[in-house]
């Protein structure tokens, strides 16, 4: 490799196979691997988030796991300070740093940076909300068209959310949120970021799904959920929406049968996979493989290195 500064990302859809490739490049490259999954960051929740087992763990080192408890709401912004440092690290030991994870929105904010603007002002929000409610959203769109026309040609008038967050952008600055947004910048300009895709036909992904969530059942998923309860995890705890957890919470309320269960689990499993896809095709210079292309993969990498 050349004297700048690396960087590679591996993304795609849950069950692609990112972890077994990010092993192997770790092995090859003396890599070292940063999570890049939501869910993964909480304590005590193993088994339905597909955790890489301690041994793996030992081998490999491996960041971002097991970092915060489950009652905490972890961000796109705790991931990318978390993810930033963890890197850092890595390049300082000569390392390869390898991000893996499907959670699109942490990989959108690492690459593309965060938006550096105020934080949320809860009276202010109240406020808006009830202007709204009494003068129709609509009233509130106008308004942010005239403080800022080409956003608001953005946004569409029914969208309460993003309505709400651009005039509290600019009750708070003063200014035009598009101002605040280009403001926006990368932290990683002076990295080589390689982002490696993986993929695979549907009905293939699909049956990975499946084969995943019957393993997860199998190695007891039903009991790591009664144990985090009886633990004092409340059912509000961020992981508990989890698939897998969710459906398993339900089963253990008596609402559905334990085959139900596995059942809703894979299909919004796969549903999930869906939305991820649609994410990361809009995401720019993806290099997409199928995962069983390992050579492709390697080559295609050190041919991107010598290039640098």
């Amino acid at each position: 490799m050349s004297g700048k500064k690396h960087l590679v990302i591996i993304l795609g859809p849950t069950a692609v196979g990112k972890s077994n490739l990010a092993l192997r490049l770790a092995q090859q490259f003396e890599g070292e691997i940063i999570n890049c999954d939501s869910m993964q960051v909480y304590r005590g929740f193993d088994i339905g988030t597909d955790k890489p087992p301690l041994a793996v763990r030992q081998a490999i080192p491996h960041h971002l796991l097991d970092i915060v408890e489950p009652q905490e709401q972890f961000t796109a912004a705790s991931f990318v300070q978390n993810a930033l440092k963890a890197i850092h690290e890595i390049i300082s030991r000569h390392h390869l740093p390898l991000v893996v994870g499907g959670t699109g929105l942490y990989l959108k904010a690492l690459t593309e940076g965060l938006f550096p603007g105020p934080g949320r002002n809860p009276e202010l929000r109240r406020q808006l909300e009830e202007e709204g409610r009494l003068k129709g959203f609509s009233f509130l769109h106008e308004r942010l068209q005239q403080v800022d026309p080409n956003y608001g040609r953005l946004v569409h008038p029914h969208d309460r959310v993003r309505i709400i967050r651009a005039l509290e952008i600019y009750e708070l600055t003063g200014q035009p949120p598009s101002e605040n947004f280009q403001k926006t910048r990368p932290y990683l300009e002076d990295f080589q970021v390689i982002k490696i895709g993986l993929k695979l036909d549907k009905d293939e992904l699909h049956r990975r799904i499946e084969a995943r969530v019957e393993l997860m059942f199998e190695r007891g998923i039903i009991n790591e959920v009664s144990q985090l309860l009886a633990s004092g995890v409340p059912e509000t705890a961020p992981p508990f929406q989890a698939l897998g957890y969710k459906q398993v919470r339900r089963f253990l309320r008596g609402e559905i049968s334990e085959n139900e269960a596995k059942e809703l689990t894979k299909k919004e499993t796969k549903l999930y996979a869906k939305r991820q896809m649609t994410w990361f095709r809009k995401m720019q210079e993806i290099n997409w493989f199928e995962p069983s292309d390992y050579e492709k993969i390697v080559a295609y990498l050190q041919t991107r290195w010598q290039d640098s």
